[in-house]
């Protein structure tokens, strides 16, 4: 019997208060809708079917990278009318998952148990103890404990309510069985919509054998109406990153200040420190000290290399044994190789630093290949763009940058060579050799400071 997922995504969601559509809305860096597909896809199922409705166009276009069927829901007339448009095309003889693009901490594990309980011709749906379910539906058992149906909220008794098991509204049913019972739905309710979970209730009159299984925790159906839903959602998505990195080997400073909005790939004793946010893939070797405050986004670190406090670091390569900043910014194209160092305000792009090289202060170095034991002083810049085009500065093995130097590009400097502080250099600056522009210094003996009058 092979597996269909329908995720059910075609809310407005106005309580978001947003013209974003709610499946939309990032959630770790991912928007929910995208949480849900992975969890899905890791089932490995003939078709995962999103049911799309308002802001429709915005949501294929953001998420057309998905291997999605998508399918419309023209006018939103409750959730079992949503999983009856996805029927048509899935076949008789296949099991059928029901998701929702707003309850995107479900874990994969859930998802496993829930099909293998709804195997052969047994409805399985996913129920949760509350303290306070309110607002969600209740699961209504016999004396013998067996599950007869389920009451929404709004259509309760008051002695209903007091019941706290509650429906996550996720299932699995044969496909036609659940065809059928779509077929039979009515909307004589509060909501006058066509509900899904009354599919529960012919399915046990039905003497369709209906399983309740529970997740392992109850996060992980934290449903998303609105913007007070999603940071109580990203908290408990990054406490479970957290909880991972840590099992990994990972030191955290204080898990409740840390944040992973892609992959986070740890060597072993690691360490980082607060307020740090990772950001699309990053990769940290062995020994790697991180900083509070920094920021880290498609970027790989080398074993041993400290990062300091309030660094920004953007899809750059760093070697072993480095140390970055503190409040140091490297930016796209950025090769540091190993036991080179970008000191406090200092800025790259595109560029390559060898071996055991030193940018230490204020210093902006973009488009340029760097040889390796080379020094370069406070207040360098390479002057790198003409308005037009980018340019590139060379500079060979050992050279010494003074201080408050500017390289216009393209320029070379030589192996070796030393270039004065103060210097505009606008032609290749010879190996081996000192290099300088300076105007000859003139003191007054006679000046008098102008005063005020």
């Amino acid at each position: 019997m092979g597996l269909h997922i329908v995720i059910l995504a075609a809310g407005q969601g106005k309580r978001m208060r947003s013209a974003l559509p709610k499946v939309l809305q990032p959630l770790g860096g991912q928007p929910l809708l995208q949480h849900v597909v992975t969890a899905a896809a890791a089932l490995e199922p003939r078709c995962i079917h999103v049911v799309y409705g308002h802001g429709g166009e915005r949501v294929q276009a953001a998420l057309g990278m998905l291997d999605v069927e998508w399918t419309l829901q023209e006018r939103q007339l409750g959730t079992g009318h949503a999983v009856s448009q996805a029927m048509p095309a899935i076949p008789d003889g296949q099991q059928v998952l029901v998701l929702y693009g707003d309850v995107p901490l479900i874990e994969t594990a859930t998802l496993q148990q829930l099909v293998g309980a709804g195997a052969g011709t047994t409805l399985a749906l996913l129920s949760v103890v509350l303290d306070d379910p309110t607002g969600y539906g209740r699961i209504l058992r016999t004396a013998d404990d067996q599950v007869v149906g389920i009451v929404e909220d709004k259509d309760a008794t008051a002695e209903q309510r007091r019941i706290r098991e509650a429906n996550t509204g996720l299932l699995c049913a044969p496909a036609h069985c659940l065809r059928a019972w779509l077929a039979r739905l009515g909307n004589d309710n509060a909501q006058g919509e066509y509900y899904l979970t009354d599919c529960i209730g012919m399915a046990a009159a039905d003497d369709v054998p209906v399983v309740a299984v529970h997740p392992r925790s109850a996060s992980e159906v934290h449903g998303i109406n609105d913007k007070l839903h999603l940071a109580a959602a990203e908290r408990l998505l990054q406490q479970r990153h957290a909880e991972r990195l840590m099992a990994a080997g990972l030191t955290l400073r204080d898990p409740a200040r840390f944040d992973l909005r892609g992959t986070l790939t740890v060597g072993r004793d690691s360490l980082v420190d607060v307020n740090c946010v990772f950001e699309g893939d990053v990769v940290l070797g062995d020994d790697v000290h991180i900083g509070p405050n920094c920021t880290l986004r498609d970027c790989s670190v080398g074993n041993g290399t400290h990062i300091g406090a309030n660094t920004v670091i953007e899809q750059a390569t760093i070697g072993a044994h480095c140390h970055i900043g503190p409040f140091a910014r490297l930016r796209p194209e950025t090769q540091i190789a190993d036991q080179a160092k970008i000191g406090n305000f200092v800025e790259t792009k595109k560029i390559s630093l060898g071996h055991g090289s030193k940018i230490n202060h204020l210093s902006y170095v973009g488009d340029a290949q760097v040889g390796a034991d080379v020094n370069i002083g406070a207040g360098v810049i390479t002057c790198n763009y003409d308005g037009a085009h980018k340019h590139v500065t060379e500079i060979g093995d050992r050279a010494f940058i003074g201080s408050d130097v500017q390289l216009v590009a393209p320029v070379t400097v030589g192996e070796g060579a030393t270039i004065g502080a103060g210097s505009t250099i606008t032609e290749s600056a010879p190996a081996g050799q000192l290099t300088l522009s300076r105007a000859r210094q003139t003191s007054i003996s006679d000046w008098q400071r102008p005063t005020k009058k």
